[in-house]
């Protein structure tokens, strides 16, 4: 009996993720043609030319911070700045 099920399972397995598979990618498909516009008519979506400023640069009265920020350089980049300072300054 189970063994006659199987073959009515597996194929309505594949059959529904096949259904699934063409739904998805039909969504992608329509994504690429024209831009989706997701964001009320009063709002521009292009940014073109806009600062934006991340919060974590901002002091608490808003404005940008003038303190030295701490920057991060991970190895493997093969810039004449990592190999100017010298060994053991990382």
């Amino acid at each position: 009996m189970l063994g006659s099920l199987f073959p009515l399972i597996y194929g309505a397995l594949f059959v529904a993720l096949l259904w699934q598979a063409f739904r998805v990618m039909s969504k992608g498909f329509r994504a690429a043609s024209g831009p989706i516009n997701s964001t009320p008519s009063n709002v521009p979506n292009d940014r073109t030319g806009q600062v934006t400023v991340h919060p974590e640069l901002l002091d608490s009265e808003g404005r940008i911070t003038e303190e030295a920020l701490l920057t991060v350089r991970f190895g493997g980049d093969d810039d004449e700045a990592s190999t100017a300072a010298g060994p053991g300054t990382e």
